[in-house]
């Protein structure tokens, strides 16, 4: 597993760098997960409805990509981490790396003392309703990429001109508004210990949560 720490990346160049390197992988290609933050940008998935963005007073780019999901935004404050996983030599389903992600940004934040959950039918991960992080994928030929993003210290205010995650009147919060002083940097350290524990070696990797999986050939999951 080779792990990037790359600061702020404009999200164009980061989204054509995560083509590339899943376009160009071979059987003996490491996996990579890359920890960022983006200037500000609304990002629209592949389905996604350009009305769920119901103003932009302040110009902020949108993008549409090629992951699962309507429209997220994302902004400096906020921990990226994108993972660029080979899902068969793993043995791992997308849903199984969605379960995964989950759990990791979970447990990442009951290390702060937050209880955190999922909500059925919608991916991502909550604190008492509100979204703290959400999740978006992409596969090909079993190769996953783009992530999550957790809320740390980001600016809210964008996210209050869309319907977050396509959902009218969805409240957004951040670790910060708990108390949590941590730089984004050193929440991606324990989210980043929290991946690697639950990607365990390719040999000797269990299912996620001992439930049978669906095969999948896109995310069942977005922001």
């Amino acid at each position: 597993m080779i792990v990037k720490r790359l600061g702020l990346v404009d999200y164009a160049p980061a989204l054509e760098a995560m083509r590339v390197f899943t376009a160009g992988r071979t059987d003996g290609t490491a996996d990579e997960i890359w920890l960022l933050q983006h200037p500000p940008v609304y990002t629209l998935g592949q389905a996604g409805k350009a009305e769920h963005l119901l103003c932009n007073p302040a110009g902020i780019p949108l993008v549409q990509i090629d992951r699962g999901g309507q429209i997220t935004y994302h902004g400096p404050g906020q921990l990226v981490a994108y993972l660029l996983i080979d899902l068969p030599r793993r043995r791992l389903k997308v849903r199984e790396l969605v379960h995964l992600m989950e759990q990791a940004i979970i447990d990442t934040l009951a290390e702060y003392g937050l209880a955190a959950e999922r909500k059925d039918g919608a991916p991502g991960v909550y604190i008492a309703g509100a979204k703290i992080a959400a999740l978006g994928l992409r596969v090909r030929n079993g190769c996953s990429y783009h992530g999550l993003a957790i809320n740390v210290d980001a600016d809210l205010t964008p996210f209050g001109w869309i319907n977050p995650c396509g959902y009218e009147g969805l409240k957004t919060i951040r670790m910060k508004d708990f108390g949590v002083a941590d730089s984004v940097e050193a929440v991606g350290e324990r989210l980043l210990a929290h991946l690697q524990r639950l990607l365990l070696p390719i040999e000797v990797r269990p299912d996620v949560d001992n439930q049978p999986a669906q095969a999948a050939q896109e995310a069942p999951a977005g922001p």
